[in-house]
């Protein structure tokens, strides 16, 4: 009898980590990223669009840090109400890029698509924590966070094969509509959901507010490194495709090297465990300042195979980076994962959006190298910001 329990909380457990990881994929590799992904096809069939793709990266990164301060507010009490949100607004934005033929409305479904990744991974941090068993939760919340790599493979073959782009987001806006319930359908009726078991209290001659505290050093990190990463989600392709590296009709190989390079994402858990979160990050942005010179060298030079392993390195790079974040919240704050997660989603895309913005400004004034060159840089920085000052938990020890 307890074997079947057993037996029964693992193939819920291992369900609960796909849909998740499957919702993850849709709202963050496609909805979310789609718009740099797409954004030679999208110069082409809409010339009209071109000159905002910057501004509207920066609407999408702006409206996920918004989701993400919403979800900090009830994920923790409901997150099945956050699954809900995620696929809803994500849907609903990808139905607009499909339709879109001016700028401004292009802009505003950006942004609606944009929410759908601010409401996932919340919600997703508290659920995981509930269904999976305790030794296995770093490895899961690392699984679900490779969705993204797995979105973005899919969305790579969707645009090799898509006829047009408003099939492809028509497809793409299905796809969200259905991770959200096949994520949302195995916890709807759960009982004691947000009870989470790591609602730890503190030390309790800490103020309410001290986990805050712990959370300066690697949102200061997430800022400058996402402002780093912002030249590749956004402009890659454009800066690829423009050198000759790599023809325009191959864009979406691109993709798939980035997403096959983030599968590597699911190995942060034991990165973290091995290094800390300080070291483990550290590492992600390394890669990531790699990966940025690589395709300075890919502008400069005009060769492809850098281009694939400069964006297969990204992939790894971004995916670990992101990994990196939810357990480090998880491990300051632990009676609070989903709302800490939000605070260091929301420092990631604060840097994005600037980044996207000031490096979309910079396209007319400074050369593909240069740009390439500053965003490995700032990945380099914002990996050693970490160093800055060893986090302590707020309540107990993060083990993986």
């Amino acid at each position: 009898m307890l074997g079947n329990r057993v037996d029964r909380r693992t193939k819920a457990g291992v369900g609960a980590a796909v849909a998740g990881m499957l919702l993850i994929a849709s709202t963050y590799g496609m909805a979310r990223f789609g718009v740099g992904l797409f954004a030679p096809h999208l110069t082409t069939q809409r010339p009209d669009l071109a000159g905002v793709l910057g501004w509207a990266a920066a609407a999408q990164f702006t409206s996920y840090s918004l989701a993400a301060v919403l979800a900090a507010r009830f994920v923790d009490r409901r997150p099945r109400a956050g699954l809900v949100l995620a696929g809803a607004t994500a849907a609903v934005g990808c139905m607009g890029v499909a339709v879109a033929s001016t700028p401004g409305a292009f802009v505003v479904a950006v942004f609606i698509g944009g929410m759908g990744g601010g409401f996932a991974s919340p919600a997703l941090v508290p659920v995981i924590d509930a269904v999976i068993s305790p030794h296995a939760t770093a490895t899961a919340q690392s699984v679900v966070n490779s969705g993204t790599a797995v979105g973005v493979i899919g969305a790579g073959i969707v645009a090799s094969t898509a006829a047009s782009i408003g099939l492809a987001w028509v497809f793409m806006a299905l796809l969200c509509a259905g991770t959200a319930v096949a994520a949302w359908y195995p916890v709807r009726a759960r009982a004691g959901l947000a009870a989470s078991r790591r609602r730890t209290p503190g030390p309790s001659s800490e103020p309410a507010w001290a986990p805050w505290r712990f959370l300066v050093v690697p949102g200061i990190a997430a800022v400058i490194a996402g402002a780093g990463s912002s030249l590749i989600w956004t402009f890659g392709p454009l800066l690829i495709t423009d050198s000759g590296s790599v023809t325009s009709e191959r864009v979406g190989w691109l993709w798939i090297a980035l997403g096959l390079g983030g599968i590597l994402g699911t190995l942060t858990g034991t990165l973290v465990q091995h290094t800390g979160t300080p070291g483990g990050w550290c590492f992600c942005a390394g890669v990531l300042s790699l990966a940025a010179a690589g395709v300075a060298v890919t502008v400069a030079a005009g060769s492809a195979w850098t281009a694939y392993t400069s964006m297969a390195l990204f992939g790894a790079g971004y995916m670990g980076l992101s990994g990196v974040l939810i357990l480090w919240a998880r491990h300051v704050w632990p009676s609070n994962a989903g709302a800490g997660t939000s605070v260091l989603f929301i420092a990631l895309a604060t840097g994005q959006a600037l980044g996207s913005a000031g490096f979309g400004l910079g396209q007319d004034v400074l050369s593909p190298v240069f740009l390439s060159a500053l965003a490995a840089s700032l990945s380099a920085a914002g990996g050693l910001t970490a160093l800055l000052r060893k986090p302590r938990s707020s309540g107990r020890e993060f083990t993986a």
